[in-house]
């Protein structure tokens, strides 16, 4: 699939998202999770949990960042579309994020516009999400690490949130009860928007596989969530 496929409004239109990747300077992350130390008694983690939540101990580590880009926006329907189906979708819609794409719909996407932009792609798929690879000297698009996610959304502040949370971050007390339009917000210190709240995002790592198996890591809240659960240390996890 190549750009010259498209009518000539999306061929422009994906010929300009190099213009919306935001370079990332190199540094380092300390990060935190908290593990209950009690085993687990079955593959169901909603049901298996024989343990209290004060069982639960504080680990933090450190990791060293190298430079990256990262698109200012999260993925919208319009991009979504136009790559994976070459198609356009109504106006109304072009600049809502894509919603209900699992992480291995993510991977795809990520390695249809590496083709189309004539770059190498990242992942090897298969059915497995565990075996699969990434390729880290390709030059492709791909989901950022769990700690660069991080590192990019703090952008050098120290806090839970880069600013107050109505400033930047569509949450269940403004949202309306839906996804609302990309970059309508404050960005944060780096020129990326939505890093908090309106959809979450998925990240490469898996969570803990010898605890979940391949459970992977989603960030920052949505526009369903709490205020207490949108912000820039907030981890989930789900299947892949």
């Amino acid at each position: 699939m190549t750009i010259g496929k498209y009518g000539s409004e999306s061929a422009r239109f994906l010929k300009d998202i190099m213009n919306l990747m935001v370079p990332i300077e190199g540094g380092t992350v300390e990060l935190r999770d908290y593990v209950n130390e009690n085993k687990w008694l079955s593959s169901d983690y909603t049901l298996s949990d024989p343990g209290r939540g004060s069982d639960r101990k504080v680990i933090t580590w450190t990791e060293m960042i190298e430079p990256f880009y990262v698109m200012k926006y999260p993925v919208t329907q319009h991009l979504y579309h136009v790559v994976m189906h070459g198609a356009e979708v109504e106006p109304n819609v072009n600049n809502l994020p894509i919603t209900e794409a699992s992480w291995l719909d993510s991977l795809v996407f990520c390695n249809e516009l590496s083709r189309i932009l004539g770059r190498t792609e990242c992942y090897t798929i298969t059915n497995e999400s565990e075996n699969t690879i990434y390729n880290k000297k390709a030059n492709g698009f791909r989901l950022l690490s769990d700690a660069e996610w991080q590192y990019a959304c703090k952008a050098g502040t120290k806090g839970y949130r880069y600013e107050s949370i109505d400033k930047i971050a569509w949450y269940q007390e403004n949202s309306n009860g839906a996804a609302q339009q990309v970059g309508k917000l404050l960005p944060n210190a780096w020129g990326l928007y939505d890093m908090i709240g309106n959809v979450w995002e998925w990240c490469w790592d898996m969570y803990d596989y010898e605890r979940y198996g391949n459970y992977r890591v989603f960030r920052g809240g949505s526009w369903a969530e709490v205020e207490n659960n949108c912000g820039s240390t907030i981890r989930r996890k789900s299947m892949a």
